[in-house]
């Protein structure tokens, strides 16, 4: 039997990478000495910053940014590994990428993912968001080989493309990440479903570490950092916006489990588009 102790860590970030790695390291060595062998942390866990001009002015190469080599340190030092939800970076040819880190036990990045799908929306509340306007979306799915199996990767608005999960779980993975910085009326109303969902649908634990209240620049988000089981159960939730964190114990056997019960990603069946 395979398990693994799965950490959350629910952040409110601020707007410098030295001040979210001052918010993250705390809760990091908690999730460590209650026995997590992987933590995660959720979307823009280094910097959260709505002026444009000096969000492009603070961020920096994934490499040199503050807050991830912080991260990378305590990996190396707490013996675990951490998947950085998601870093606000700066690309080679200049662009701002909204990328997921995952880092081993030795403080080295295994794996990398640009989140692909930018949250384009006019909500009814009012609320206005553009992603595409400050950063420059992924081409590529990431699988990532763990000591406890594999984990694919995603961010926030990913949650609402079922066909790139479903992509994930067919390349093997076991656990799915959603780190996220949902809003709090789209959080309210559709957070928790969408998770059980994209668990159901893969049979894959799904780990979604997220941000949460009002933060220094003015927004709010949801909170409710929350792990689902591979046949859709809420294995640990936390049931607040504050920072902290959540804990489960995941049985990898679960997954067979799943799939093998209800087989939908061996019925897949070809077919033409509409």
């Amino acid at each position: 039997m395979t398990t693994l102790k799965a950490a959350l860590v629910q952040l409110r970030t601020p707007a410098t990478q030295a001040a979210a790695l001052a918010q993250a390291e705390p809760l990091v060595r908690q999730a460590a000495a209650e026995g997590a062998g992987l933590i995660a942390t959720p979307e823009a866990t280094n910097i959260l910053q709505r002026d444009r001009s000096k969000l492009f002015e603070a961020v920096r190469p994934l490499e040199e940014d503050e807050c991830v080599v912080g991260l990378r340190r305590l990996a190396r030092e707490l013996d675990l590994w951490i998947l950085i939800g998601s870093a606000l970076v700066r690309r080679e040819d200049g662009q701002l990428a909204n990328r997921s880190t995952l880092v081993g036990a030795d403080g080295e990045i295994k794996a990398t993912y640009d989140k692909i799908h930018m949250f384009d929306v006019d909500l009814p509340t009012g609320e206005r968001h553009r992603e595409s306007a400050v950063y420059t979306p992924g081409e590529r799915a990431a699988v990532a080989e763990t000591p406890w199996g594999k984990i694919g990767l995603s961010v926030c608005y990913d949650v609402r493309f079922p066909h790139l999960y479903r992509a994930l779980a067919k390349a093997g993975a076991e656990i799915i990440t959603v780190p996220a910085a949902f809003t709090r009326p789209t959080g309210e109303a559709h957070w928790e479903i969408l998770l059980r969902a994209r668990a159901i649908e893969t049979a894959a634990f799904v780990l979604a570490p997220a941000q949460g209240g009002f933060h220094e620049d003015g927004r709010g988000t949801w909170g409710r950092s929350t792990i689902v089981g591979p046949w859709g159960e809420i294995l640990a939730k936390a049931d607040h916006d504050e920072p902290g964190i959540v804990t489960a114990e995941l049985d990898l056997d679960a997954v067979a489990k799943a799939r093998t019960a209800i087989p939908a990603l061996a019925n897949d069946r070809a077919f033409a588009q509409p």
